[in-house]
């Protein structure tokens, strides 16, 4: 019996997230509509986790998939993930936020009863945002929802975002504004205070990192 209520439904949204774990850039939920048709387009596509392609390929297909499936992206910049973030204190809260907010706006534009999003907390965040604003829907957390198409999609169009907006960043800082959590990550952190200022650094981070810590501790 659980075989049968675990047949993937061909009509879904997926959505995924980029970002969290990065020190610099936005934080990115996208949402990705899927029906049959576009199922078969995605998988010729070779769409699959973003993590298992390199950024050049992402970049190549988040136009495809954004002409041929209806989508919604809420990108949350380091200003605006900072407010936040002060406001809420604890990342599960605020992403379950993002993604009540993506999935609301893609429901404006299509009819869909099923999403599917990785497992990353209690499900009822997600849900309680969602009827708040009077929008049903059956949410499905997974582990490594990924291998799912419509998540995999999902995937893909928001590390594109986030790399053009931690691109954006760089520029607007003229300092390159590397991924991830890394020494790397603390000197181009450094770099920025010494440049514009400790005041700037929550223009392009998320402060509540450890990182922020460390970035400033060695700039007295």
């Amino acid at each position: 019996m659980t075989k049968a209520t675990k047949t993937i439904q061909i009509e879904r949204i997926g959505i995924d997230e980029s970002g969290k774990g990065d020190y610099f850039g936005p934080l990115v939920i996208a949402a990705v509509f899927v029906d049959a048709i576009t199922e078969g387009e995605l998988t010729l596509m070779q769409v699959r986790d973003s993590k298992k392609i390199s950024d050049g390929r992402i970049l190549a297909m988040a136009p495809d998939i954004r002409m041929i499936c209806p989508h919604s992206i809420i990108a949350i910049g380091p200003q605006r993930y900072n407010e936040l973030y002060a406001k809420i204190r604890n990342l599960n809260r605020l992403l379950a936020w993002g993604h009540a907010k993506a999935l609301e706006t893609l429901l404006e534009k299509v009819s869909c009863g099923h999403a599917i999003a990785d497992q990353f907390g209690d499900e009822r965040l997600i849900l309680n945002a969602l009827q708040e604003k009077g929008r049903t829907i059956v949410l499905e957390q997974q582990h490594r929802a990924e291998s799912d198409l419509a998540v995999a999609a999902a995937s893909i169009l928001a590390r594109a975002e986030f790399l053009l907006r931690l691109k954006r960043l760089s520029d607007e800082v003229g300092t390159t504004l590397p991924k991830g959590a890394s020494s790397t990550v603390e000197l181009a952190g450094r770099m920025i205070v010494k440049k514009h200022g400790e005041e700037r650094l929550g223009s392009v981070a998320k402060l509540h990192f450890k990182t922020t810590q460390a970035v400033l501790a060695k700039t007295d």
